[in-house]
């Protein structure tokens, strides 16, 4: 499994981002201070409040709006679930499109920032036409 922590400013903000990205709460492992957000079995999200993140680390927390610290992917079973996916993510407090579009036609790229500024890849690929090796 994979567990992305991230300072936020706003939990219930970003916590509503997040589940229109496709994920749900965890409850479990949420209360006042995080929301836990499982993308899929085996990727989950851990919102934080600034205080609760700087628990776990001295470094000062960035501004993700101001510099880029990261782009994580998550791919989608389909071309079409792309634009919907992003769309959905941007109604729900995102911005759409802070890096260009990319469509390599075996792989479509958009990506979608979340209220904190983070920036996620969502994209598609399509294995079958990539070219094998000779």
């Amino acid at each position: 499994m994979i567990f992305v922590n991230l300072p936020v400013r706003n939990l219930a903000v970003s916590g509503a981002f997040y589940v229109a990205l496709g994920g749900t709460v965890n409850a479990q492992f949420s209360d006042d201070n995080a929301t836990s957000v499982m993308l899929s079995d085996a990727i989950g999200v851990m919102l934080l409040t600034h205080d609760r993140y700087r628990q776990f680390t001295q470094r000062p927390i960035g501004d993700a709006r101001r510099e880029s610290q990261a782009l994580i992917a998550l791919s989608v079973d389909s071309r079409e679930a792309v634009d919907p996916t992003v769309a959905k993510a941007a109604a729900a407090g995102g911005r759409a499109d802070p890096n260009p579009v990319q469509d390599h036609g075996f792989m479509y790229n958009r990506s979608v920032e979340d209220p904190d500024g983070y920036v996620w890849e969502i994209m598609w690929m399509d294995h079958a036409a990539i070219a094998q090796p000779a």
